[in-house]
C-alpha cells in the first residue's frame, strides 16, 4: 500500500491534496457528529470556499448530507473513513510515530491520531474515540474493566460504542471521586461506557482521599468491599495521566505534602501514584481503589493522554513500565519521542 501511495503522490500530487482535504472532513465530522460549517472552518482552517467546495463534492457522492442545522457524515461516508484511515496514517506518517512510540517505551501497541489536543477540542474527541475502539476491539467476554476519570475518559465514554451488547461484562471506576465536576469522575465515566456498550456497572459512592483509619472503617462495609473486590479482578485498566501539581491541588493536598512532592521531583499523576522524571513512584494518596499490585498484574492497561504540554508527564508514566497501550496525539508524539 506504501507504494501506492508513493507512485499516486508523484503521479497525481492536487488528487492527493483534494484526498487529504476530503479525509479531513469526513473523518473530522465522524468524531465531532453533525456540525456546522463556520466551526468546521476553525477547526480544519480551510478557507470557506475551499470547505463549500469540498462538501458540495461529498454530497454529491452520498458521503455527507447537509441540512440547515448543519452537515453530517452518512453510513457509506462513515464506512469509507474507517477503511481509510489505516492507510491515511501511514501516508501521513502516524504508522511510523506509533512504531517508534512503541520501540522506545516498549509497549505492546501505540495509537497517534492527528493534531494537538490543547489546541483543538476535536482531537480530544479523536483520542477518546481512538481508545473507545481499541478498547472495545480487546475486551473479551466476563472482562472487567476499570477507568479513571478526567476529560479524556470522558470523551472515550461518549464514542465508545458496542454492537452486540456486552452483557458479561462489567465497567467500574478505579477510585472514589474527587469532588470535581461529576461528569469528569470515574464513577460517571464507568456508567457511561457500561450504558453504551450494554455491559453492567458497579459504582464506588466514597472520597478519592482518605485518612488510614476511614480506609479500614470503609473496607469493612460490605457493599464497598464488594465493589473492590470486583475493582481489583480488573483484566483491563483504562487511565489518565496528569500534572502532578495540578492533580495534588485538584485533591485540596496540604501546603507542606505538596512543597514535599516538588522536593521529590514529582512530575507526573497517574491512578493515585506521583511519578518523577525517570518513572519512579515518589508518593502516593491512600484510596479505596484500585492498588499498585492491581495494575502490574492487570493484562492490559491502557493510557490515554495527549497534548504537548503532557508530554513529560507520560514519559514519566511510560518509564515506571507497567502500561502496554499508549493512546495519544501527534503534538504529544513528536516530543515524547525528543525527550
Amino acid at each position: 500500500m506504501h507504494n501506492l501511495w508513493e507512485m499516486q503522490r508523484l503521479l497525481i500530487p492536487e488528487g492527493m491534496a483534494d484526498l487529504r482535504k476530503r479525509y479531513m472532513i469526513l473523518h473530522h465530522l465522524l468524531v465531532s457528529g453533525q456540525t456546522g460549517r463556520r466551526s468546521m472552518v476553525q477547526a480544519l482552517g480551510f478557507s470557506e470556499r475551499m470547505l463549500r467546495t469540498d462538501i458540495e463534492f461529498l454530497k454529491e457522492h452520498g458521503l455527507v448530507h447537509v441540512e440547515s442545522s448543519g452537515v453530517r457524515i452518512t453510513d457509506w461516508g462513515r464506512e469509507l473513513v474507517e477503511k481509510l484511515e489505516p492507510s491515511m496514517n501511514e501516508w501521513l506518517g502516524l504508522d511510523k510515530l506509533e512504531l517508534e512510540l512503541s520501540n522506545r517505551f516498549s509497549l505492546k501497541k501505540s495509537i497517534v491520531v492527528r493534531g494537538d489536543s490543547e489546541q483543538s477540542d476535536w482531537v480530544r474527541r479523536e483520542i477518546g474515540r481512538a481508545a473507545g475502539e481499541y478498547l472495545r476491539a480487546v475486551i473479551n467476554p466476563g472482562d472487567v474493566i476499570a477507568v479513571t476519570g478526567g476529560s479524556t475518559l470522558a470523551e472515550a465514554a461518549e464514542q465508545i460504542a458496542s454492537q452486540p451488547a456486552l452483557k458479561q461484562n462489567w465497567f467500574v471506576p478505579t477510585r472514589g471521586g474527587l469532588g470535581e465536576d461529576v461528569s469528569l469522575q470515574a464513577n460517571t465515566i464507568a456508567s457511561t461506557m457500561a450504558k453504551r456498550t450494554g455491559a453492567q456497572h458497579r459504582l464506588l459512592h466514597v472520597p478519592d482521599h482518605l485518612s488510614e483509619e476511614a480506609h479500614q472503617s470503609l473496607m469493612q462495609e460490605p457493599s464497598v468491599y464488594e465493589v473492590v473486590q470486583a475493582i481489583r479482578s480488573s483484566r483491563i485498566v483504562v487511565h489518565g495521566i496528569g500534572d502532578a501539581v495540578r492533580m495534588a491541588e485538584r485533591r485540596n493536598m496540604a501546603g507542606d505534602q505538596l512543597e514535599a512532592l516538588l522536593n521529590d521531583g514529582a512530575l507526573a499523576e497517574a491512578l493515585g501514584y506521583y511519578f518523577d522524571r525517570q518513572g519512579k513512584v515518589v508518593h502516593e494518596t491512600p484510596t479505596v481503589g484500585l492498588s499498585m499490585p492491581d495494575w502490574q498484574k492487570a493484562e492490559q492497561v491502557v493510557a490515554v493522554a495527549g497534548g504537548s504540554s503532557k508530554a513529560g508527564a507520560i514519559a514519566a508514566v511510560l518509564r515506571f513500565g507497567h502500561s502496554h497501550v499508549l493512546v495519544t496525539d501527534e503534538a504529544a508524539a513528536k516530543l515524547l519521542l525528543n525527550l
